[in-house]
């Protein structure tokens, strides 16, 4: 080999296999060298490529960033260097290997052999691969033994304010334990332009994929929306499954749902994300069979896909139509009967379902967890003054809605329209209290809403100082709550009663009333909160 190398002047190099036999040549430049793609090369969870590269270096000192890099992505069982003399004798070997997550001792995942001479290499080599990769398996089977879960590595990438994508992150961070993934490791990148290919870049992409598989990853989450090719292009690099934040929060869905309109609204928003994101991936993708008696047109298992996509698609559009109906029938049931509607809005986990059982004495599922409610539900609630309303629940919002859960949830969000009062529902003590405040209200306004009268509520006062949550309330006029307390509600219902009935007008033409809110300014009768199912 450096006999070779040193005559053509390029770099030579071969991939070995455990038994000793050589399975490719590999014919460089005079300053590096291409492997080529290893994927159907056996690989697993756990266990290496079951090959070693060794290759010439015409001119160095060794192991280079780009040979630690490939055997860390390509989890070769050892790269090696040969150094190549003026006579193309061998001068020296280099050589690193792969460690497990328990033996490594900094941020890089190999450890080096000792640099000498080939013919004073000693190292056994198969005895070495072995051990580590008996370890590699042990250390997954343990960790599998105490967590099932998938592990993630949260990435994001920004070319705003460092403080803004901290925050993504952590909501980021929300979104994956609500998702039942095991956070492993997280990483942000501020860019001056984001990469239109892999979003981070090449070097990046590669120290990205190497500390996910130091921190045995299974999950590369990226907050960002990838299209069709950047999920491609960084597929082409790694082994790990891709997500983005939309496949994230669609996921989340497709958990919490629970009625069938609710079902099939998640479904509806996954085939349309999902639809332009089909594409075969070699013959194999493909029905059209060679040969006598299959000669001709025909179609393949991607544009069948694609159709069927479309279809089930079409169908449940008539579904969600369907039941859009039913939805503005029992609407309309409840405004002959004259009670003014008040709906609960707001950032996702923001307390809005837990209010709702707080006011109503109602046991509708709250949980910590992001999009925990996904369901509206209505309930009838009885104001100081013995006055009914009907207060419904809703989904959770969130910065940056994704599009097709927009138009999706479309008839969800049709509960909110003929709302006289929206309670606008905030975490006071979350850090970006004011961010989610201004993502809510571009979202209301998106949809039209931004007519509605609406009430800023403050949750979670318990968690702060009591001076603190005075400023803020003073600060953005909002009433104060701690959900879990009933004792505090007392001057939201107050609130709500002097908004609603201030001047109870009805009108002559209809049989709903006309509500003209105003600011509150005397309070009614304090009174308990009670609340029976509509």
């Amino acid at each position: 080999m450096t006999e070779l190398s040193a005559e053509i002047r390029r770099q030579v190099g071969i991939l070995v296999s455990r038994q000793g036999q050589v399975e490719r040549v590999l014919v460089g430049d005079a300053s590096g060298i291409v492997i080529p793609d290893l994927k159907r090369v056996r690989v697993g969870q756990g266990r290496f490529r079951g090959l070693r590269c060794l290759h010439t270096q015409l001119s160095g000192n060794g192991l280079t960033r780009d040979d630690l890099n490939d055997l860390a992505l390509l989890r070769l069982d050892l790269m090696g260097v040969i150094g190549v003399d003026e006579a193309g004798l061998p001068s020296w070997i280099h050589a690193a290997h792969l460690l497990p997550a328990t033996q490594a001792t900094g941020a890089e995942p190999w450890a080096y052999l000792d640099k000498v001479h080939p013919s004073r290499l000693r190292a056994d080599f198969l005895s070495l691969i072995e051990s580590l990769e008996a370890e590699f398996a042990q250390t997954r089977r343990l960790r599998d033994a105490r967590d099932t879960r998938d592990r993630a590595m949260l990435v994001v990438a920004t070319t705003g304010a460092l403080a803004d994508a901290e925050d993504a992150m952590n909501e980021l961070v929300e979104l994956a334990e609500s998702c039942d993934l095991v956070v492993a490791d997280k990483l942000i990148q501020r860019r001056r332009q984001l990469d239109p290919k892999t979003l981070l870049g090449k070097g990046k992409l590669q120290e990205v994929i190497i500390r996910s598989l130091q921190h045995g990853a299974d999950v590369l989450l990226f907050d960002q929306d990838l299209s069709p090719a950047q999920v491609r292009a960084i597929e082409g690099a790694t082994d790990l499954k891709i997500l983005d934040r939309t496949q994230l929060i669609l996921d989340i869905f497709a958990q919490r749902a629970r009625s069938r309109e609710g079902k099939a609204q998640v479904e509806l928003a996954q085939l349309k994300y999902l639809l332009p994101r089909l594409a075969g991936h070699g013959a194999d993708m493909s029905r059209l069979a060679g040969g006598i008696g299959a000669r001709g047109p025909g179609e393949t298992k991607l544009e069948a896909d694609r159709r069927r996509a479309r279809d089930r698609i079409a169908d449940l559009e008539k579904l969600i139509a369907s039941l859009r109906g039913q939805r503005q029938t029992r609407r309309a049931q409840r405004e002959r009967q004259g009670l003014p509607t008040v709906s609960i809005v707001g950032y996702t986990n923001a307390g809005k379902s837990t209010l709702l059982n707080a006011l109503t004495a109602s046991e509708v599922l709250a949980e910590r967890r992001m999009f925990a409610t996904l369901d509206p539900t209505s309930r009838r609630l009885r104001l100081p003054r013995d006055r009914d309303i009907i207060i419904n629940d809703t989904v959770g919002f969130i910065r940056d809605l994704p599009p097709t859960l927009m138009a999706a949830f479309k008839a969800t969000l049709e509960e909110i329209e003929t709302s006289d009062l929206l309670l606008h529902l905030v975490d006071i003590a979350a850090p970006d209290y004011e961010r989610r405040i201004a993502a809510v209200e571009d979202i209301l306004a998106q949809l039209g809403l931004s007519r509605l009268p609406r009430q800023l509520v403050f949750n979670k006062t318990d968690l702060l100082p009591d001076d603190q949550v005075a400023a803020r309330c003073a600060l953005h006029r909002a009433i104060p709550i701690a959900a879990r307390d009933r004792a505090t509600l007392t001057p939201l219902l107050q609130s709500m009663d002097a908004l609603l009935f201030a001047q109870p007008e009805r009108s002559p033409t209809a049989g709903r009333a006309t509500w003209r809110p105003r600011p509150w300014d005397a309070p009614p009768v304090a009174a308990e909160p009670r609340g029976v199912e509509a």
